[in-house]
């Protein structure tokens, strides 16, 4: 018989993250939102340990909401820096052994290529936060490439093994749904971030910027170089341009600033300079949703997720006409009116994408897997 939060010990959720991207701080969002709702969290970290600044950041993030996760590095491989499908199988099997070893009740995963091992014994949730087969069908096309496939069908096995799967958008749950064959999408959970505090300068700063993984080609920092070239709004950079795997990319026109922390990141877009993505595969954007809460007047490639979250508040481009996106760029830079206009839009429509709904969505699907009853909130 399944726990209930009213009243027995507390369901437990070993949750996997990493320290590399931003299922860094999602992942710590949302085991202090489950923790205040009443379960308790081991998080498992895979890939490289988190450094000591963001363990550090994690324990001033604790004395502001509460008591974090209990933190575990395991060494394990991340799906998408291994080198083999059986280091995946071998990390997923691990997983299963450590969550039986902490007694967990259930187990959420950060990638659905873990749950092809099986044998969890307790409801698994996989979140599609990326793959590579959505990737490679958004950003280049055609036959995936022998180290890709065998990523992709460990996914698609993950996905059919999982109890529940969860997606950021519903425009990428689709994708997810067609790419993987699989016969219901993910349910869609729109990812949250806190607001940084910060404080909005007189005038808005001039120029534009733009962050992410620069070394990705979904990000097509590529194409935003070119296009920074041949207009006159300087336009910065902000984020790694060598990947974890050897993938880099060198920028001409582009002012790269490299990988920089919140409060630096807070202080750029403090100023509401323009915001640029022109990304060619995008499953959410948590960039993009900080800059909207800092009240950025966004500037997007055409994507369904984009549409979907930011539909009636951003500009948007054809990411494959450079000059037209280069036109709308330098017009809208040109525009104060325009530019507080979108401003303001993408703020307020930020305050949709909150940790609160974030959490509240992940905790209703834990409910239901564990089989734990309404809320207090929802028979009220």
């Amino acid at each position: 018989m399944r726990m209930s939060l009213t009243g027995g010990d507390a369901p437990h959720v070993l949750m996997t993250a990493d320290a590399v991207g931003g299922v860094w701080q999602y992942s710590l969002d949302l085991a202090r939102g489950l923790g205040a709702e009443g379960f308790r969290v081991t998080l498992a970290v895979l890939g490289p340990a988190p450094s000591p600044a963001q363990v550090a950041a994690a324990g001033a993030a604790e004395a502001e909401a509460g008591p974090g996760p209990r933190l575990v590095t395991t060494g394990l491989p991340l799906d998408w820096t291994a080198d083999t499908p059986e280091a995946v199988i071998e990390a997923g099997r691990a997983l299963g052994r450590l969550g039986r070893a902490l007694g967990a009740d259930l187990v959420h995963l950060h990638g659905p290529a873990y749950a092809a091992a099986g044998g969890f014994g307790v409801p698994v949730v996989a979140v599609c936060h990326s793959c590579v087969g959505t990737w490679w069908d958004a950003v280049i096309g055609g036959k995936l490439p022998a180290d890709l496939a065998w990523r992709h069908d460990l996914a698609t096995q993950g996905c059919r093994a999982a109890d529940a799967l969860l997606a950021p958008t519903r425009a990428f749950a689709e994708a997810v749904r067609r790419v993987h064959g699989l016969p219901a999408a993910p349910v869609a959970v729109h990812n949250g971030r806190r607001p940084h505090r910060i404080a909005r300068d007189a005038a808005p700063a001039a120029g534009a910027v733009t962050a992410g993984r620069l070394w990705d080609r979904a990000k097509n920092a590529a194409g935003l170089d070119r296009i920074a070239g041949r207009i006159a709004t300087p336009i910065l950079a902000a984020g790694p341009t060598e990947g974890p795997t050897g993938e880099r990319i060198a920028l001409t026109h582009l002012r790269a600033l490299g990988q920089l922390d919140g409060a630096a990141m807070a202080g750029i877009l403090s100023g509401r300079p323009l915001f640029v993505s022109l990304a060619l595969y995008e499953p959410f954007g948590l960039a993009v949703l900080e800059a909207a809460q800092a009240g950025c007047p966004l500037v997007l490639s055409d994507l369904p997720g984009f549409r979907e979250l930011w539909d009636g508040t951003a500009l948007f481009v054809d990411a494959d006409d450079e000059a037209g996106a280069g036109a709308a760029i330098e017009a809208l830079a040109a525009d104060p009116e325009q530019r507080r206009a979108l401003g303001d839009a993408a703020r307020r429509r930020a305050a949709r994408y909150g940790v609160a709904a974030m959490i509240a969505g992940v905790r209703d699907l834990h409910r239901r897997l564990l089989g734990i009853g309404a809320s207090a909130e929802a028979a009220a």
